[in-house]
Formats: C-alpha cells, structure tokens, sequence
C-alpha cells in the first residue's frame, strides 16, 4: 500500500479525530509499538525514535531517507521514494506499509503514516509521522496475503 493525498492546510493529523477511550489505547499498546518521526526538508534528515532506530537497524535516530529504507523490502523501495518525492514538493498526507529485513532472516511489518507540511511558505518545510509495528515477525518465507 502507498497512498498520498494532497492536504489541506487547514487540516492535519492533530485536529478532527475524537479522543479514544482506555480500552482503546489498551487494544493498541498489546497489538502494536508505535513511535513518531520528524523530517526537515530543508536538510533531508530525518529523525527516528529510539525503538524505530533499532528497527529499522540504524545506530543513529537522525539519518537520510535511503538509509533508512535499505532495511525495507526491495520491491517497495522505488514505490516509497516516489511517495516521500511527492510529499516533498507539496504539503500532502501519505501512507505506507512494507517490512523490514532483520538480521535473524525474519521480516517485521511496518506501517507508516505521514503529513508533509509547510511547502508552500518561505521555509523548506517538515514532515511528521508515526510507525506502527504489529507485535509480530514473519518468517522469511511467509509473505503477507490481503484478504479478498
């Protein structure tokens, strides 16, 4: 999945959502890890959280998208520099999902949800987002299957 959307400036990620309950949170937290992300576009350096750093098996949290992405799988690699390119050039919302190879020959999912923002001002602008990792790993040889 690879999904962009141009934005609105009037809206982003941190207004128009209810608030979730408890139990809600609960579900999240026992499903999945989830960490933000911070880009600058006007130096191309992005900025993981500690446990998205490990993942995505850097030893710094601040580094460049192709550093970042050598970890995914090669087949979504061309498809996600197209979406951060076109996030890049005009404030948009985008989303993607791939997995990253570990050292152990086994794949953990990843989804990503971003907001690019800022574009059309005087600054080079940002990029902000969440990963999320299902609690779970795949087997080398275990692709994902969307469900018809």
């Amino acid at each position: 999945m690879f999904k962009i959307a141009r934005a609105s400036l009037a809206a982003s990620f941190s207004a128009g959502f209810p608030e979730a309950d408890d139990s809600i949170s609960d579900i999240c937290t026992q499903l999945t890890v989830s960490e933000g992300w911070v880009g600058d576009l006007s130096n191309g350096v992005i900025k993981l959280g500690e446990r998205a750093t490990l993942l995505h098996g850097l030893k710094n949290p601040e580094c460049g998208l192709l550093s970042m992405m050598r970890c995914y799988d090669a087949n979504d690699r061309a498809h996600i520099l197209e979406l951060f390119e076109q996030a890049a050039t005009s404030s948009s919302h985008f989303c993607y999902s791939t997995t990253i190879a570990l050292p152990n020959g086994h794949r953990q999912p990843v989804f990503c949800i971003g907001e690019s923002d800022g574009l059309e001002e005087t600054s080079a602008g940002s990029m902000l987002g969440i990963f999320v990792f299902p609690r779970f790993k795949l087997a080398a040889a275990s692709p994902l299957r969307a469900l018809s």
